[in-house]
């Protein structure tokens, strides 16, 4: 079975599985290592994803797997994972879940801009950059991604 076939059979097996648990299904890989492959699936959802979550969800993946032929007779190892702050904000959906976060991004006319995501939606997003609101269409941004902040000041911690 060729990469892409598989991936195709492996999504069309987990999609459903992961929407009862109210998770979506974000990304696919198998990689090799050494004898045995690797399937990291990424899962992602409006609220989060917490390590409960992730556990249940875990075996109830290993479970479909072990019932279908999916995978092939190889040996794997499977890693259920939650998308880190490096992935890059490339869907609606996305920028949706990093409401409140600070981001910065490429603009499509070769500038940068950063701000926080006040809002999201299919059409675009709403950042608040110096203190201002800003719309952008998703095709008017490149490259985006969420910056980690170690200490974000609120209207409380500025007044300290």
């Amino acid at each position: 079975m060729g990469a892409q076939a598989r991936h195709e059979r492996l999504a069309a097996l987990l999609t459903p599985l992961l929407a009862e648990a109210g998770l979506e299904l974000e990304s696919i890989e198998v990689t090799p290592a050494g004898k045995r492959r690797l399937l990291r699936v990424v899962v992602d959802s409006d609220n989060g994803v917490d390590l409960d979550a992730v556990g249940e969800v875990s075996q109830e993946i290993s479970t479909a797997l072990d019932s279908s032929d999916a995978m092939g007779k190889a040996p794997y190892v499977l890693e259920v994972t939650s998308p880190g702050v490096d992935r890059p904000l490339t869907l609606p959906r996305h920028w949706r879940r990093s409401r409140g976060r600070l981001v910065r991004a490429a603009t499509a006319e070769g500038g940068e801009v950063q701000g926080r995501v006040k809002d999201a939606d299919d059409d675009g997003v709403t950042l608040e950059v110096d203190g201002r609101d800003r719309r952008y269409g998703y095709s008017d941004l490149r490259r985006a991604k969420v910056q980690v902040e170690f200490r974000r000041e609120t209207g409380d911690d500025a007044a300290d």
